[in-house]
């Protein structure tokens, strides 16, 4: 092979090696800080016992036999939080009496002051449909390892806090399995439409 071959040969292995390590990695943008990377789907989801937003113990079991969509977040959080609810809202509405065939989830981050009671409250300027889950630190620690969630509470000044969190939503099948990022970021219709696939 002469020089310009091998040259050229180096470029498109770059660009591939490129190419396949950035379809590998998600960004995410939660509060100020990017970073979150997507698993392999083996390694998204699993077990957890939480509280729901009526104080009644579930688990993942509860949420098998229909797609799954589910989002952390925190009652305090600004902007990314309020937005992410409002176009799940958005589509759950757009399922029309198709919503019942999928399970929606809002898993705090912030467990010391997002109790049942608070994130009910929260929760009503949403679609009912949207379940809220809560748990002390431990439960949502562990929950939290097993979608692979950044969460990192930020000191504000005069002793309170946010919290700087992964911003995915996360769609499950029925089984419970990881399937893809849930891109909200397109028309309600197209996104209720693309999960209608798996009913």
């Amino acid at each position: 092979m002469n020089a310009r071959t091998v040259r050229l040969l180096l470029i498109l292995g770059s660009f591939l090696a490129g190419l396949v390590l950035f379809s590998s990695i998600v960004l995410i943008v939660g509060g100020r800080n990017p970073v979150s990377v997507i698993m392999p789907s083996a390694a998204i989801g699993g077990p957890f016992q939480l509280l729901d937003q009526d104080a009644k113990p579930v688990s993942e079991q509860d949420f098998k036999g229909k797609p799954l969509l589910v989002f952390f977040g925190f009652v305090h959080c600004p902007d990314i939080c309020p937005t992410t609810l409002f176009e799940m809202s958005e589509v759950l509405r757009k399922l029309g009496p198709d919503a019942g065939r999928v399970n929606a989830l809002f898993i705090t981050v912030d467990p010391e002051r997002d109790t049942p009671a608070v994130l009910k409250d929260y929760l009503s300027s949403f679609e009912p449909q949207i379940r809220g889950l809560t748990g002390d630190p431990a439960a949502i620690a562990a929950v939290e390892k097993t979608y692979r969630v950044y969460a990192r509470k930020v000191p504000l000044d005069g002793g309170d806090y946010t919290m700087d969190h992964s911003a995915v939503m996360y769609l499950m099948n029925k089984e419970g399995k990881f399937v893809a990022p849930f891109n909200l970021k397109r028309p309600p219709e197209a996104a209720a439409a693309d999960l209608r696939r798996y009913f």
